[in-house]
């Protein structure tokens, strides 16, 4: 797992010697189980997590009912961009749907490591900028594209969640009921015919 970790730096940006083994001592992993909280809205925390293994799922609470706005699944990050200042706690949820290992990150562990090797900053705010990029991505097709529009860019982007997440958190993530999914999955089926 450590590998898995250190290439996915590596990827962004060439490491030494010297920066991989840090960033390979650095890293805490954590194992939760299927059903396990990693933050649940209302929570302080600034920690971030790399997914390893497993899924996460984001959700927020709207007058009682989960509403899902997000996965995390191997080699992406789960940052709560809101709740990086003390001041603000997070307003959503991440569950584990499946077991998951992850590598757990804080404040603290990042400003040691920047400290010792400056150009880690650069790193850290390719990693920010591609997780906002991506949120604000989904927010803006929730807003542009129809449910149908977002069932089929998410089965061209993400084909594994289809086998990963049950059917009714899929509903949920693209704005429908599971009854209008399984309406969009036929509706699509029989235009393949």
């Amino acid at each position: 797992m450590e590998n898995k970790f250190v290439a996915y730096f590596s990827g962004i940006s060439p490491l030494s010697k010297e920066e991989a083994e840090a960033i390979a001592e650095s890293m805490q992993t954590k194992r939760f189980s299927k059903g396990e909280f990693l933050i649940k809205e209302g929570q302080f925390s600034s920690k971030t997590y790399f997914i390893l293994e497993g899924c996460v799922r984001e959700y927020i609470l709207t007058e009682g009912e989960e509403k899902t706005t997000n996965f995390f699944t191997e080699e992406q990050w789960a940052i709560s961009l809101n709740s990086f200042t003390p001041q603000n706690a997070a307003t959503h949820n991440w569950i584990c749907v499946e077991d998951t290992l992850v590598v757990e990150g804080d404040e603290q562990q990042g400003q040691a490591l920047f400290k010792r090797f400056p150009r880690f900053e650069t790193i850290s705010r390719t990693i920010m900028e591609a997780a906002f990029a991506e949120q604000r991505e989904a927010l803006a097709s929730y807003y542009t594209d129809s449910p149908e529009q977002r069932y089929l860019k998410l089965l061209r982007t993400r084909p594994e969640l289809f086998q990963r997440i049950p059917q009714y958190h899929l509903a949920s993530y693209i704005g429908v009921k599971p009854e209008s999914l399984s309406r969009i999955r036929k509706r699509i089926a029989l235009d393949n015919d």
